[in-house]
């Protein structure tokens, strides 16, 4: 009886914490995209405009990438991943601040306020994916995926990386605005290494081991294999990306607990 009676517990609270997310969810839809022109379809139609510019120009320039793959196919696997992992952080980092009367609240925490910036972002980039995949199937740029199943697996593994390391970061970016400063070079700084515009195999065989120490690359590497198959050579370590996600998962954890004690809200 005991057992069932926790469960139940368990249950209302998830259920609670559940609408709190929700009703975040679409607070910041509302604050980020109004009710004005297209609304909150500027969600994932943005990722998508990027995604698609940087596609045609690949293309128009006939930029070298590494491989033989269509350009198309090769820019829209890599960049959306990009989106993915790094607009995460940008919102989560400064997101307590303009929420601190949300504290009043007892049932609202930091980590329902990061979650719901997360839900959104990840949304967003994978209904713009999604989307971008189907029509440029429509139109005769791409091919279907070879695995659909490896694609998912790739894309939530880097979605897993993103929201830890969001959530890492909005934390200690709580503690030091230092944090802010300093991750948005970082990130651009991060871009040509996280594997979107080239493939591991393409480098020289002593530069490929330690490529593979960035997370993302073994993300966007899983992606690909999932898509083309066997007309790529792809390098992963599954086992490091998961262990990556666990560590900086745990570390995000305490870090919000921690700001969670010392938040005031106004």
């Amino acid at each position: 009886m005991t057992s069932i009676s926790q469960l139940a517990t368990f249950g209302r609270s998830a259920a609670i914490q559940g609408r709190v997310i929700y009703a975040l969810l679409m607070r910041e839809v509302l604050t980020r995209y109004g009710r004005h022109n297209i609304g909150f379809l500027w969600l994932f139609v943005e990722p998508m405009l990027f995604t698609t510019g940087v596609t045609i120009l690949w293309s128009l320039f006939k930029a070298n990438h590494g491989s033989s793959l269509p350009i198309v196919a090769f820019a829209l696997t890599g960049y959306s991943s990009v989106l993915l992992w790094r607009n995460m952080p940008n919102r989560c980092i400064g997101a307590i601040e303009p929420n601190l009367a949300l504290m009043y609240h007892r049932n609202v925490r930091p980590i329902d306020i990061f979650a719901a910036r997360l839900l959104l972002e990840a949304g967003g980039a994978t209904i713009s994916f999604i989307t971008l995949c189907l029509f440029y199937i429509y139109i005769g740029w791409l091919e279907p995926p070879a695995d659909v199943l490896t694609v998912v697996e790739g894309w939530l593994l880097i979605a897993w990386f993103g929201a830890s390391l969001a959530m890492f970061l909005g934390a200690l970016g709580e503690k030091t605005e230092l944090v802010e400063r300093f991750w948005h070079p970082v990130s651009y700084l991060m871009f040509p290494l996280s594997g979107a515009a080239f493939m591991v195999d393409a480098l020289p065989s002593a530069a490929q081991k330690y490529i593979l120490y960035v997370p993302m690359v073994n993300g966007v590497e899983l992606i690909r294999k999932g898509y083309f198959g066997d007309q790529v050579r792809v390098h992963y370590d599954l086992t490091y990306l998961l262990g990556c996600c666990i560590v900086l998962t745990l570390l995000a954890l305490s870090q919000v607990t921690a700001i969670s004690r010392e938040i005031t809200p106004e």
